[in-house]
């Protein structure tokens, strides 16, 4: 079987009743500022507000319960992430009375370290690139006994993260383009699966920071790409590499691959608090960012921008407040 074929709309049919008890299903709220800005009317689907704060949960849940239907009885579970998808992890875990152990990079955000701590997990700071977390965790789980839980390129967890399509297509049947944050590629994935069986004509945009371009470099080269280690401010896209069982599904369903820089990211970070009221982590404006760039050309119907998670810390989002008022050079035509 293709990678590309290897989830179905019935995978993602059969996620969302296995999820659905601990799972949230997330609010699609429209964003009148935002719209104002992109020339269409633009809606959030505020994974930000999902238990754990992102939409991470649904994947790691989804991939745990489907081992433990199959009759495997692990010791516990562990698990290479920057941060989200751990705490997911972490929680799933607690709730099935799982023991965990999540790796996650030298240069976590200590809001995502606490989370997964206030979860019950051990948590090893390890590395700097994906690939380094990943290969301890699964080294470690040798060793353990335990079950490695993917953060992306797994079907149960891409199965996972497709239910967000589906409550979108509930929730907005008319939807004309979708702008989805990518990293890993398990979050895009899904969506475009479901999405585009069940409505060909709704566009798929996936989004990258430009420091962090692996899967855009991927597509224009045709094949996997690995771009190292990535200093964007939006951590959780910081893959060096796209999966090499999302990338495919990728390939097949995703209809073009935007950019957005550093600076843009921050501020809409900054617009999303200020003017919609909604706290969202770096990694989850990128959506906004990139569909207020494309405005009609998505197609000028409804477009919805998937925020994947909320978990920020407050410390920065002052720092960065303080920063964004402070008075800027004397422009020329203010001059008296």
């Amino acid at each position: 079987m293709n990678h590309e074929d290897a989830v179905t709309l019935s995978d993602i049919e059969l996620a969302r009743r296995r999820i659905e008890e601990q799972v949230t299903t997330t609010p699609l709220l429209y964003a009148p500022r935002i719209s104002e800005k992109a020339g269409a009317p633009v809606y959030l689907k505020c994974e930000n507000l999902q238990r754990t704060g992102s939409f991470k949960l649904r994947g790691a849940t989804n991939k745990i319960k489907s081992l433990l239907e199959s009759g495997s009885a692990p010791l516990g579970v562990i698990t290479g992430s920057s941060g989200n998808h751990g705490q997911a992890v972490a929680f799933a875990a607690k709730s099935l009375g799982l023991g965990c152990t999540v790796i996650v990079p030298e240069t976590v955000a200590p809001v995502k370290e606490q989370a997964i701590l206030r979860h019950g997990a051990e948590v090893i700071r390890h590395g700097k690139t994906s690939n380094e977390r990943i290969d301890l965790a699964q080294n470690l789980a040798r060793e353990r006994g335990f079950i490695f839980i993917p953060p992306y390129d797994d079907p149960h967890v891409v199965a996972g993260q497709g239910t967000i399509g589906l409550e979108i297509l509930e929730q907005l049947p008319e939807v004309q383009a979708v702008f989805v944050p990518v990293g890993g590629g398990g979050l895009i994935s899904g969506i475009a699966t479901a999405i585009k069986n069940r409505s060909p004509h709704t566009r798929i945009y996936g989004v990258e920071p430009e420091l962090a371009n692996d899967t855009y470099l991927s597509r224009r080269a045709g094949h996997i790409v690995d771009i190292g280690v990535s200093t964007t401010v939006a951590d959780g896209l910081r893959s060096s590499h796209p999966g090499t069982f999302t990338f495919p599904i990728v390939q097949k369903y995703v209809d073009e691959l935007m950019l957005v820089d550093d600076a843009e990211i921050h501020r809409t970070l900054l617009e999303l608090l200020g003017e919609e009221k909604l706290l969202v982590e770096l990694s989850g404006c990128v959506s906004v960012a990139a569909a207020t760039q494309a405005g009609t050309s998505a197609g000028g119907g409804p477009i919805v921008c998937v925020l994947s998670g909320g978990n920020v810390d407050l410390d920065l989002v002052r720092r960065w407040i303080e920063e964004d008022q402070k008075p800027g050079p004397q422009k020329e035509g203010d001059r008296t």
